[in-house]
């Protein structure tokens, strides 16, 4: 039997140079569209865009616009009703600054002031005792801030009643012999230390709840660490806790300083701005809606919204926001 040999041909079974490139090529490409993130097209980058029109066009129109048209009408003499509109420069902040009884007001502010730090404090201690185990720590929670729930004119409402002549307040001095005939809104140092507890008693609640969440927000593991070191709950108030929240501290800070300034309702339903219980923000309404002084008032909006920016802004160079190395 003769055997034949068959000798491969030149090429059969190897691949050439230009294919190997070619396949070399193609692999790179597919793991390229492996790897690739999905969704990285451009209406993938319009999206974020489409999602946020709709707050942004609200924000705009709402806020901006608003706040623009403010400032245009501080520049005028409008009334408010008229649809003749005159330019007069700076002389409504000219006749802001020159006119005592209008920045006077101001001063009002100080009760308020004084309250927020008190409410701060009274709220930063309850945030603390109940972020421990203590029996009906949910009943206390709900009790101090069920009062920020209710409606300003409620409140408003409630307290004119539990201030006036022969109201709550005397009924309940009666009780324990120290009844009195002082009007308490009679005269503006009792009115206003009056008005300022009020708002203590309603945005406790608010600072109480941001203080206990930050305070619960802090690792148990610390605590732990703290009490085999020996520290007392004093210790771990003062090297634990205030670090930890500085930031929420710092937040409620810069509330309180604008919201006793820019204080309206409570004094408004309550007084209406007699005894000397007059804010800011009373009289800047007074003057657009009762003596059709927009433009004046519009002025008064601008240096208002100016110097709660500012001091918002001293505040924070003064207490920057740190971020604690606890863990």
């Amino acid at each position: 039997m003769t055997h034949t040999t068959h000798t491969p041909t030149a090429g059969v079974g190897k691949e050439s140079p230009a294919a190997r490139t070619a396949g070399g090529i193609g692999a790179r490409r597919a793991a390229t569209r492996r790897s690739r993130p999905p969704g990285r097209g451009p209406l993938s980058r319009v999206t974020p865009w489409l999602f946020l029109l709709a707050p942004l066009t609200l924000l705009i129109t709402f806020t901006y616009v608003p706040v623009a048209n403010m400032v245009y009408y501080s520049f005028t003499d409008w009334d408010g009703v008229s649809p003749e509109i005159h330019l007069v420069g700076a002389g409504n902040y000219s006749e802001l600054f020159t006119r005592p009884e209008l920045f006077r007001v101001f001063f009002v502010s100080f009760y308020y002031l004084a309250a927020s730090v008190v409410q701060i404090v009274v709220a930063l201690y309850f945030a603390t005792v109940l972020s421990f185990n203590l029996r009906l720590r949910n009943l206390f929670k709900g009790i101090l801030f069920f009062p920020y729930l209710i409606n300003g004119v409620a409140i408003g409402f409630v307290f004119l009643y539990f201030f006036q002549d022969g109201g709550t307040l005397d009924s309940v001095l009666s009780w324990f012999g120290a009844g009195t005939d002082h009007a308490w809104l009679g005269d503006p140092t009792s009115a206003n230390v009056s008005l300022a507890g009020v708002s203590v008693w309603r945005f406790t609640g608010l600072n109480f709840v941001l203080f206990l969440g930050a305070i619960q927000s802090i690792p148990g593991e610390l605590y732990e660490a703290a009490q085999l070191d020996g520290a007392t709950r004093w210790h771990q108030f003062r090297y634990l806790i205030v670090p930890s929240i500085r930031p929420v501290i710092s937040l409620s800070v810069i509330l309180a300083v604008s919201g006793s300034l820019s204080v309206f309702e409570i004094p408004y339903i309550m007084t209406g701005g007699a005894t000397g219980t007059t804010t800011f923000v009373i009289q800047t309404v007074k003057l657009a809606f009762q003596f059709n002084k927009t433009g004046l008032a519009s002025a008064a909006a601008v240096v208002l919204l100016l110097i709660v920016l500012l001091v918002t802004w001293i505040q924070r160079r003064l207490v920057p926001d740190g971020k604690a190395d606890l863990v």
